[in-house]
């Protein structure tokens, strides 16, 4: 079992920046991919951003491209979201997720985060 940790959640005016984080702990063989999903009040969960394992490959929602950056530290086992030029319909709980093999004789298994809210006012 693997518990992903998130951080960096918060109140932000318009225009501002914040950075999300997520940790895996333990012992990992390998995550690929990993991904950042958010769910608006009254709303279904939606893609934001994803990564595959070589960095070199990502994905964005289109309300999001030019905006937020996802990254991650596969050393570190630990995935990011730099969120710039925020706008109030970002305001979301945001979820990581990861696809998460953690012993080369089990098959991979997906794991969310906890959630972390991020308020943007206008």
């Amino acid at each position: 079992q693997v518990q992903l940790v998130e951080s960096g959640g918060g109140l932000v005016q318009a225009g501002g920046s914040l950075r999300l984080s997520c940790a895996a702990p333990g012992t990992i063989v390998r995550i690929d991919p990993m991904a950042w999903y958010r769910q608006a009040p009254g709303k279904q969960r939606e893609s934001v951003a994803i990564i595959e394992h070589n960095g070199g490959t990502t994905r964005y929602a289109d309300s999001v491209k030019g905006r937020f950056t996802i990254s991650r530290d596969n050393a570190k086992n630990t995935l990011y979201l730099q969120m710039n030029r925020l706008e109030p319909e970002d305001t979301a709980v945001y979820y990581c997720n990861m696809n998460v093999r953690s012993d080369r004789a089990v098959s991979p298994r997906v794991y969310w985060g906890q959630g972390t809210q991020v308020t943007v006012s206008s």
